[in-house]
């Protein structure tokens, strides 16, 4: 997982990238690397969003990102395999990444 902070959501991330990424250490146990502050919608979205947009549309096919804690499942390949709603837990995630890491690995030797 990678975090990317933004303000953009109700004004809920209005520190600095260090205040953020503490406050996230703190109240929710965060031990992913979180990144420079960034904006995801908007014509100075960060051209790593704008991409992910693209890739996996959101409901009805939007591309807009309504609320802080939108994911996206990338593979090993840069593909990006999946859009997540915001309430989506990382727990929830997790068959979703298994089924990736054992299509991407293949087989072992035996």
């Amino acid at each position: 997982m990678l975090g990317f902070p933004c303000n953009q959501f109700a004004s809920q991330d209005p520190g600095t990238e260090s205040e953020i990424a503490d406050f996230c250490q703190v109240n929710y146990g965060v031990s992913f690397p979180m990144f420079a502050k960034i904006e995801v919608n908007g014509s100075d979205a960060h051209p790593l969003f704008v991409h992910l947009k693209r890739a996996a549309p959101g409901l009805l096919g939007t591309t807009v990102i309504k609320w802080n804690f939108t994911k996206f499942l990338v593979d090993r390949q840069g593909q990006v395999q999946r859009r997540f709603a915001p309430k989506t837990t990382p727990l929830q995630l997790a068959d979703d990444v298994e089924r990736l890491l054992h299509a991407t690995v293949g087989p072992t030797a035996g």
